[in-house]
């Protein structure tokens, strides 16, 4: 049981990255469009770029006074966050049923 926990945890993760796929090239192209050489353009590449991450997780984007810039990036910030979290938990459970079992 433990285990199907573990795999549901990693659905989670699954369907973050599918909204994490689609918020995260529409921030980067609206900061690319309307902030071009601001601290937030992160130039080409940026999709995996960690500096972007950071930027991303610890909530940069609300430094900006844009109101479509914090629309488009605040879902893929909890896309992200709900990545890791389930990523987390799956290993989590995965450890807790190689202890208990």
């Amino acid at each position: 049981m433990i285990l199907f926990f573990a795999l549901c945890f990693v659905g989670v993760a699954i369907a973050g990255a599918s909204a994490f796929a689609i918020f995260w090239p529409l921030t980067l192209i609206h900061v690319r469009d309307r902030h071009a050489g601001s601290d937030a353009d992160f130039g080409p590449g940026a999709f995996a770029n960690p500096a972007a991450l950071r930027w991303l997780l610890t909530g940069g984007y609300r430094a900006v006074p844009d109101r479509s810039l914090s629309g488009l990036a605040t879902p893929a910030r909890i896309a992200l966050a709900t990545v890791f979290f389930g990523l987390s938990m799956a290993a989590l459970l995965w450890l807790v049923s190689e202890v208990v079992g």
